[in-house]
C-alpha cells in the first residue's frame, strides 16, 4: 500500500512539471505573418465637426456625437497631382475647399471627380480643408473614397475621373437641342420666306457698317414690327439653347429661382424659360433707355440707339446655331475647351453689340462730350458687365 502511493505521488509530480514546462515555453499554435501595408489613402475615415463652444474643429464621434450638416476634414492637394474622389450624393451636396465652392450636386446619384482639377488656381499646393456640407441632412460620410494616383497616372486620370460638371445624359441632350435646331431652321426658313425683302436690309452687312444715306433711314424706320417680333423670339430660343448647353444655370440666382423653379433635368422647359427671359430683356431694353434718356435729357437719341442694338442682336443671332452645333459635336472629346469657347461667343456678342451701338451714337453726338458718355455707360455699359458676370463669368 505504501509502494502504492508513492507511485501515485511521483505520477502527480510529473504531471504537474510537464503542465509547468508547457506554460514557460512559447506557443506556436500559427504562423503569424505581417499584413502588407495598406494603400495611401487620400482621403480619412476620420472626420472633424465645429465645436462652436469653443470654436475649433473636432473629431467626429458616431456613437457620441449628434449627426452634423457639415464635416471637414485637411487633405493635401496639388494642382499637378490627382486627387479622385468618389462619392453619393444627395440633391443640393456641395464641397468646399478653404471655405471656397468647388462643386454642387444637382441630382441624387453617384459621383467621381477630381479635386485636383477643381483646386482654384489662386491656392497654392498643400494643406487645405476640404468641407462636405449637406443642406436638408447629413451627407453620407461612409461613401466617401479616394486613393492617390501616381504621377505617371496623372495624365490619363482626366478621363478616368469626371469633371465636377454634373451634365446631362449626352444622348437624351443632344436629341433635344437637335430638335430645337430643326424647329429654329425650319422658322428662320419661313421668316425669310415670307418676308425677305425687310430681313435682306437687316442683315446686310456692307449696311450694316456703313454710313450712307441708306443706314440713315434704315435706323430712322420703326423698331416694332411683326417681323422684328419673330426675329427676337428666334434670337431668345438661339441664346436660351447655347446657355442651356454650357451648363450656364441662371436659375442659380436668387431672384429668378424665387419665382420659377424648373429642375434641372428638364431641358424643354428650362429653354422655353431662358426664351421669355431673354425677350423680355430685349424689349424691356427700350423702356431702360428711354427712361435713363429722359433724364438725361437725350430723348432724340432713343429710337437711333434701341434700333441699332435690336438690328446688331439679331444679325449676331445668326452665328449662335452655329455655336451651338459645334459645340454639341466636339462637347465628347473636348469638354472644357469647347465650353471655353461657346463662353467666348456670347462674350463676344454682348461686347459686339455694345461697340456697335457706341459707333452709331459717335456719328450722331460725339462721344468726348462727358455728358454723352456717362449715358452710354449707364445704357449699354453697365448692363454689359451684369451680363457677362452672371453669364460668362459665374461658371
Amino acid at each position: 500500500m505504501l509502494a502504492h502511493g508513492s507511485l501515485r505521488t511521483c505520477w502527480q509530480w510529473l504531471w504537474s512539471l510537464l503542465l509547468l514546462a508547457a506554460a514557460a515555453s512559447p506557443v506556436r499554435a500559427s504562423e503569424y505573418r505581417q499584413l502588407p501595408p495598406a494603400a495611401p489613402t487620400a482621403l480619412s475615415a476620420d472626420w472633424l465637426i465645429h465645436d462652436a463652444a469653443r470654436n475649433r474643429l473636432i473629431f467626429y464621434l458616431p456613437s457620441y456625437h449628434q449627426p452634423a450638416r457639415v464635416y471637414y476634414q485637411w487633405v493635401r492637394v496639388s494642382h499637378s497631382q490627382s486627387f479622385p474622389l468618389s462619392f453619393a450624393a444627395q440633391p443640393g451636396l456641395s464641397l468646399f475647399l478653404d471655405n471656397q465652392l468647388i462643386f454642387t450636386a444637382r441630382t441624387a446619384t453617384t459621383y467621381s471627380l477630381n479635386l485636383a482639377q477643381l483646386l482654384p488656381a489662386r491656392l497654392a499646393d498643400g494643406n487645405h480643408l476640404l468641407a462636405v456640407w449637406q443642406p436638408d441632412g447629413a451627407p453620407a460620410l461612409a461613401s466617401f473614397s479616394g486613393v492617390i494616383l501616381p504621377s505617371t497616372l496623372a495624365g490619363r486620370s482626366q478621363n478616368e475621373v469626371g469633371q465636377a460638371q454634373p451634365r446631362l445624359p449626352g444622348p437624351q441632350g443632344q436629341t433635344v437641342y437637335l430638335g430645337f435646331l430643326l424647329v429654329l431652321g425650319l422658322s428662320y426658313g419661313a421668316v425669310r420666306a415670307t418676308y425677305q425683302p425687310g430681313l435682306a436690309r437687316i442683315f446686310q452687312i456692307d449696311e450694316l457698317f456703313g454710313s450712307g444715306s441708306d443706314q440713315q433711314a434704315f435706323l430712322a424706320k420703326p423698331a416694332f414690327s411683326l417681323l422684328n417680333l419673330l426675329l427676337v423670339l428666334l434670337f431668345a430660343l438661339s441664346f436660351a439653347l447655347l446657355l442651356t448647353a454650357i451648363h450656364t444655370d441662371l436659375q442659380n440666382l436668387p431672384l429668378l429661382r424665387r419665382f420659377f423653379d424648373v429642375p434641372e433635368t428638364a431641358i424643354v422647359a428650362r429653354v422655353l424659360l431662358y426664351t421669355v427671359v431673354i425677350t423680355i430683356f430685349v424689349f424691356g431694353k427700350y423702356i431702360y433707355i428711354s427712361i435713363l434718356a429722359y433724364i438725361f435729357g437725350l430723348q432724340p437719341l432713343v429710337n437711333v440707339q434701341y434700333r441699332e442694338f435690336l438690328r446688331t442682336t439679331l444679325l449676331s443671332g445668326l452665328f449662335l446655331p452655329l455655336a451651338l452645333l459645334l459645340y454639341l459635336s466636339l462637347n465628347g472629346g473636348f469638354p472644357r475647351a469647347v465650353t471655353w469657347a461657346a463662353s467666348a461667343v456670347i462674350g463676344i456678342v454682348l461686347i459686339g453689340t455694345v461697340l456697335r451701338v457706341a459707333q452709331t451714337l459717335h456719328h450722331h453726338a460725339s462721344l468726348l462730350n462727358l455728358h454723352l458718355f456717362a449715358y452710354l455707360c449707364a445704357t449699354e455699359v453697365l448692363p454689359l458687365l451684369v451680363l457677362l458676370k452672371l453669364i460668362v463669368f459665374t461658371y
